[in-house]
C-alpha cells in the first residue's frame, strides 16, 4: 500500500513540477515563495497568536492557539517526522531544481500545512469573521509546498488533517483547563 501511495505521490509531484516549468511564471513563483516563507517556522501563525494575546478581547483565543500549535508541533516535528523519516521529493526525483532553499528536515507530514490548518480550525470555531482570510492563506501555503516541490501530496494532505486534529485537541484541552479553573 505504501508503495502505491509513493508512486501516486511521485506521479503527482512530477505533474506539479512540469506545470511549474510549463508556466514559466516568475510572478506566480514569487507569490508562492512569499506564501511558503510566511509559513516558515509557523512565523505568520505565531505573529497572529501574539496579536491575539495582546488584545484583551481575543486573549483566550490566543491561549487556545498556543496550546494547539504546540500540540501540532509535537505531533508533526517531534513524533511523525522522526518516526517516518520520509525523504523530500527533490531527493527522490533527480531532475527537480528547487526555487527555494532545500528544507533539512523530513517530508512527512507538512509542518507548514499542519500549522496553517490548526489555525483554520481555531478561526472557523472562534473568529468566523476572519476565517475566510485564514482559510485562503492556508490553502495557498499548502499549494505552495506542492508547487515548489518540497512536499509530496500525501504530506500536505496529512498535514491538513493533523492540523485540524491539533486545533480540535487543543480546544478540548483548553476547555477542560478553563472548566477546572472555574470550579
Amino acid at each position: 500500500m505504501l508503495n502505491f501511495i509513493q508512486n501516486i505521490d511521485i506521479f503527482i509531484i512530477k505533474q506539479f513540477y512540469n506545470f511549474q516549468h510549463s508556466l514559466n511564471s516568475k510572478l506566480l513563483s514569487h507569490i508562492l515563495i512569499f506564501f511558503t516563507n510566511l509559513g516558515n517556522h509557523g512565523l505568520v501563525w505565531i505573529a497572529i497568536t501574539l496579536f491575539l494575546l495582546s488584545n484583551k478581547k481575543y486573549r483566550k483565543i490566543g491561549y487556545l492557539a498556543i496550546i494547539s500549535l504546540i500540540i501540532n508541533a509535537i505531533i508533526v516535528n517531534v513524533i511523525l517526522k522522526n518516526l517516518t523519516h520520509r525523504a523530500r521529493p527533490f531527493t527522490e526525483i533527480s531532475d527537480i531544481i528547487l526555487l527555494v532553499k532545500a528544507p533539512k528536515d523530513f517530508s512527512f507530514p507538512s509542518g507548514h500545512t499542519s500549522a496553517s490548518f490548526t489555525m483554520v480550525y481555531i478561526f472557523y470555531k472562534h473568529l468566523k469573521k476572519y476565517f475566510p482570510a485564514v482559510l485562503i492563506t492556508s490553502i495557498i501555503i499548502a499549494f505552495s509546498r506542492l508547487y515548489l516541490t518540497v512536499h509530496f501530496p500525501s504530506d500536505v494532505l496529512a498535514g491538513l488533517l493533523i492540523g485540524l486534529f491539533a486545533g480540535f485537541l487543543g480546544e478540548k484541552i483548553f476547555n477542560k483547563k478553563n472548566n477546572l479553573m472555574k470550579s
